[in-house]
């Protein structure tokens, strides 16, 4: 649970000052094809793979991207194992999310605005290769046995620099590969690509550091790198279109986003999601006051989620033929307050694990609507910087809503914490969906920043 008229039209590659489409560049204003009214319905439910049959560019990219995911939480898992043996302290293990948090915070934005100033091919290929480098950093102090913490928070530090800095760049990408009738089924693809990463990657992980050491998880993200490199290398050159002249400003993007109300209700819809209704904090609690569980009970709650979008993801084929996308994102964003707040009032450890599972479907599905409305009614000159305010609301969103459900559950208990921040979520909505009724017209047929 990752706006108004615009001066100017956003830039069209079928437009006369931009290049002439190709298969690097495809035409936005393409027709959308007819759905084949021959193919079966249970196949039309399936993820649309056209975005991965039909444009090799964005197949290297959609794949180098889904094998370094998982390589990227192989190293996750292998850096919090590394950091508890070391010390055998919760608290300092804990303190890898904040040295990954602060870079992301920190770099996200003006990531952003690099993205929208050089060649964010380039910029890919940097950021790719970085990351390889501090994998490969990782498994030589792992392979030399330093066991210091100090090189292992320098080193995620680091890697969440280069994540923040080349991600913007990656994502703006996207809609110079992909048509815009194909947009939301390839953002459903990378959301596939993404929860396996978030649910193989761990559990790989796990089993290769218990087997051969978490060198191992090193020097499988290493090399899986190669695969993003490849993809980078092999597209064209990806400057940024339009006519502007100068550097990019992290406060030019600031203002377009506060100018354009489409894309600012869509971010707020999403801060919604996370600082109300993202109770993961209370997990520990639940499981031993809702479900007198442990651990193992804590792994399930976390998972659950993910499990939901995947599959949320893989069932993705109507998204194509949904042209109310505002309507589409508060109505998933209000699903998955409801199946949170109802978690929270309903004991049963299995209801529950659906609940969540039915929660990150929503968020798939809201995730989906966003990225693509993000993508085409922004002007590519701006989409780095869109996506670098992005990275910032989904690294510190989740955090705020740690601490709203630990205060609630503090001053309450967590039941009454899960309850009310799940129907807080569904007010917020209503809220949006009152002072912003344009946004549920968005049409994306006709898109509107």
């Amino acid at each position: 649970m990752s706006n108004g008229q615009h001066s100017t039209p956003p830039p069209s590659p079928a437009s006369p000052s931009s290049p002439a489409p190709s298969s690097s560049s495809p035409s936005q204003s393409a027709a959308e094809p007819e759905p084949d009214p021959d193919t079966p319905w249970y196949r039309r439910a399936f993820a649309d793979l056209s975005p991965l049959r039909d444009l090799p560019d964005y197949r290297r990219v959609w794949a180098g991207q889904a094998v370094s995911s998982i390589g990227q939480q192989m190293t996750a898992v292998a850096v919090a194992v590394q950091v508890y043996d070391l010390t055998g302290s919760a608290f300092a293990t804990g303190l890898v999310g904040i040295f990954s948090l602060v870079p992301l915070v920190a770099f996200g934005l003006y990531g952003g605005a690099i993205a929208d100033t050089v060649d964010r091919r380039k910029l890919g290929l940097i950021g790719s290769a970085g990351l390889a480098v501090v994998s490969a950093v990782l498994a030589a102090q792992a392979l030399a046995g330093l066991g210091l913490v100090a090189v292992l928070y320098a080193a995620v530090a680091v890697q969440a620099g280069f994540f923040a800095v080349s991600s913007p760049a990656r994502s703006a990408m996207i809609p110079r590969l992909v048509p815009s009738h194909q947009l939301p089924a390839a953002n459903a693809l990378n959301t596939v690509s993404m929860n396996l990463g978030l649910t193989v990657g761990p559990m790989l992980g796990g089993v290769l550091i218990g087997t051969y050491g978490a060198q191992a998880a090193y020097l499988i993200d290493t090399v899986a790198f190669t695969g993003t490199l490849y993809a980078m290398w092999r597209l064209p050159a990806m400057r940024p279109l339009g006519d502007r002249k100068g550097r990019a400003s992290v406060l030019d993007g600031l203002r377009f986003l506060r100018e354009q109300p489409n894309l600012r209700t869509s971010f707020l819809a999403d801060l919604a999601a996370m600082v109300f209704g993202m109770p993961r904090a209370l997990f520990p609690a639940i499981a031993v006051t809702f479900y007198g569980g442990d651990a193992g009970t804590v792994g399930l709650l976390v998972s659950a989620p993910a499990v939901g979008a995947l599959i949320g993801a893989l069932f993705s084929g109507w998204v194509s033929r949904v042209h109310r996308q505002g309507v589409a994102v508060l109505t998933a964003v209000a699903a998955w307050g409801l199946a949170i707040a109802a978690f929270g009032a309903l004991h049963n450890l299995w209801l529950g694990l659906l609940l969540l599972a039915v929660a990150g479907c929503a968020d798939t599905v809201s995730m989906i609507f966003r990225n693509t409305m993000m993508q085409v009614a922004a002007p590519d000159e701006m989409r780095g910087r869109l996506q670098g305010i992005f990275i910032v609301v989904v690294a510190g969103g989740p955090r705020l809503g740690d601490f709203e459900s630990g205060t609630v559950a503090a001053l309450t208990n967590p039941a009454t914490s899960v309850i009310t921040g799940g129907l807080a979520c569904v007010a917020a909505v209503l809220l949006l969906a009152a002072r912003r009724p344009a946004f549920l017209t968005y049409d994306a047929r006709h898109p509107t920043p």
